[in-house]
């Protein structure tokens, strides 16, 4: 199972990198493995604001559909388009290309864990 040590995470399976600004979210490694083969992502709208807890989308897999929850309080910047047409990025590389959601105004909670409590928990 594939957890770096340079990413926040969530207990409900997300994961966030803040970098010059932005926060980026996806699901774990663990999170698309237990889902399986993803087949749709249902993306919010850019400009979307949301509390930290609140739904942002879902994603379907052949055999089931997940909500993915928002880790941070903040604003919709940027959607990975490109999951549009290819949500099989999310399986193969959901760290790097399989990225979901991008905000560009956001608070950060302290309920964020380690690589180390994530390991624990899953």
């Amino acid at each position: 199972m594939n957890i770096p040590d340079n990413l926040y995470y969530t207990k409900d399976h997300e994961w966030i990198i803040i970098d010059n600004g932005l926060a980026t979210i996806g699901i774990t490694d663990y999170a698309q493995s237990e889902l399986g083969d993803i087949i749709f992502i249902e993306f919010p709208n850019i400009g979307s604001e949301f509390d930290v807890g609140d739904t942002l989308g879902t994603v379907e897999a052949i055999k089931t559909v997940a909500d993915i929850y928002s880790p941070l309080k903040g604003r919709v910047a940027e959607i990975n388009t490109n999951l549009e047409n290819n949500p099989v990025f999310v399986n193969k590389d959901p760290y790097n290309s399989g990225w979901i959601i991008k905000f560009d105004s956001f608070d950060r909670p302290s309920s964020l864990l380690s690589n180390i409590q994530y390991k624990e928990l899953i």
